[in-house]
């Protein structure tokens, strides 16, 4: 059966960018998404995750990282409000209709999780007590405009937060400290009449304390995680990449068929003898209190 192709639209990106969001939220949860996986698990364990926590996912994409919370006994709520198709995912992993996962307290997770396709305002609930602890894992610093992005969603959850609770965000690191940037220059080459349009663009030391200071949150220390990309091969690897979305531009401004070309010349310093990927990356983050 032939995907069904929808278009999405970049702000003044000329033309339309033909994307199959399907494949697309697929390639993410079974390609991308584990990447940050190091980052999570130093997250959780920093900050005591287990069956007290009350956690709010922004951008919760497919739910690998709600899912490695219940696992540890965490009640969740997860909000996506970007992809729809990565939320469906995210339902198919933690859903009782898919069995869910137990947690660490031997309930499923489906039992204390709730998806929502919308702003982090539409979970809340009067009879349930308020999150004491938010996430959004989404690395910011990378793409024109996604601080303020990141800025919005925060406006409307912590209000939904305790005092004091944690909120923790996150951004890639130096670029020097970030194999996976001198592929992702590729994006800003190719798209760069497009380079307000969501373009990559190197990450500032300051971007996590900048949305934190305009959010109102008070800062409370950070930390770096090494999350090297690893693929099985140069397909994996385009697949994975162009999943994120930090190369709509550049396809938009050129062609599919020249950014695969140039991204795989840009992988092929990253090439091992066996034919797999890896990129060497640190990313950074901030534990913010609501105040």
């Amino acid at each position: 059966m032939t995907p069904t192709l929808v278009r999405e639209h970049l702000p003044h990106a000329g033309p339309a960018l033909r994307v199959d969001r399907g494949a697309r939220a697929r390639d993410w949860s079974e390609i991308q998404e584990r990447m940050l996986v190091p980052l999570y698990e130093a997250v959780y364990e920093r900050l005591g995750v287990g069956s007290g926590t009350r956690l709010l996912g922004l951008g919760c994409g497919s739910g690998l990282a709600l899912l490695m919370a219940a696992s540890r006994g965490a009640a969740l709520t997860g909000v996506e409000t970007r992809s729809p198709e990565r939320l469906a995912l995210a339902r198919q992993r933690l859903t009782p209709e898919a069995g869910g996962t137990r947690a660490g307290n031997g309930t499923r997770a489906a039992d204390s999780t709730r998806l929502v396709a919308g702003p982090p305002g539409d979970p809340a609930d009067a009879q349930r007590p308020p999150y004491n602890l938010v996430t959004a894992f989404e690395p910011i610093g990378c793409l024109a405009g996604d601080a303020e992005g990141l800025g919005e969603l925060l406006a409307a959850a912590t209000p939904l937060a305790e005092r004091g609770a944690p909120v923790v965000l996150v951004g890639w690191g130096p670029p020097e400290r970030c194999a996976t940037s001198s592929v992702l220059r590729v994006a800003t080459r190719l798209a760069d009449p497009l380079r307000a349009a969501g373009s990559w663009r190197p990450a500032l030391r300051d971007d996590l304390e900048e949305v934190a200071q305009r959010a109102g949150l008070r800062p409370d220390g950070s930390g770096r995680v090494a999350c090297p990309f690893g693929y099985a091969g140069v397909d994996s690897a385009l697949k994975g990449l162009l999943s994120t979305g930090l190369f709509d531009a550049a396809v938009s401004a050129t062609d599919r068929a020249q950014v695969d070309k140039e991204v795989t010349e840009a992988l092929h310093p990253y090439r091992r003898t066996d034919g797999t990927v890896w990129m060497p990356n640190v990313f950074r983050y901030l534990i913010a209190r609501v105040t």
